[in-house]
């Protein structure tokens, strides 16, 4: 059993059971993530340097428009999909198992928690992991400090207030704000 394999099975929305040779992976995997984030966020790096890093903690190739100030946090790595022209600003922290796809021209402000996997209710079975991706349509503009919970869609050019919760689907060009996020208006 491989990357692929858990890859195949966190796409999937699979539970990964606690304890099972699925859950040993992705948390060595983890390990590869947490290594290299600390390389990331260890001192000064060139934009170049950083996206080689986005490179090696994503496994797929990162475009040259791609833009991250580091310290930025991921604790799997592996299932990230970055745009072209993708701003990521300082602070951000990205659980992305689950799968997170941003589109071409976003734009993630200071802090943004990005979050894809959910644990069970039930108390017995409250360590296994529930994933959904979070895909981040063209043009997305995400203010300060929001976080972004597992299994949303956020689309084209919306715009998501500082300091929102986004609990569910955010329509295209829509404004929310608050906790939980709500459409204000639309842009």
């Amino acid at each position: 059993m491989g990357i692929d394999d858990l890859l195949e099975a966190l796409n999937a929305g699979q539970r990964i059971t606690a304890g099972s040779p699925l859950h040993a992976l992705m948390h060595s995997t983890s390990q590869d993530a947490l290594r290299i984030c600390a390389e990331l966020n260890d001192g000064y790096r060139s934009p170049g340097q950083v996206r080689d890093l986005l490179r090696q903690l994503t496994g797929t190739n990162v475009d040259d428009s791609v833009v991250l100030f580091p310290p930025f946090n991921s604790e799997f790595g592996r299932n990230i999909d970055l745009g072209k022209n993708v701003f990521i600003n300082a602070g951000c922290k990205f659980q992305d198992q689950g799968g997170i796809s941003i589109g071409d021209e976003c734009l993630i402000g200071h802090n943004v928690v990005v979050a894809t996997l959910n644990h069970d209710l039930e108390p017995a079975r409250r360590a296994d992991m529930i994933p959904a991706p979070v895909i981040i349509g063209r043009n997305v503009w995400i203010g300060a400090n929001a976080t972004i919970l597992s299994g949303v869609t956020i689309g084209e050019n919306a715009v998501v207030a500082a300091a929102a919760v986004v609990t569910k689907d955010v329509p295209a060009g829509a404004v929310v704000v608050g906790s939980p996020a709500r459409v204000v208006r639309t842009v």
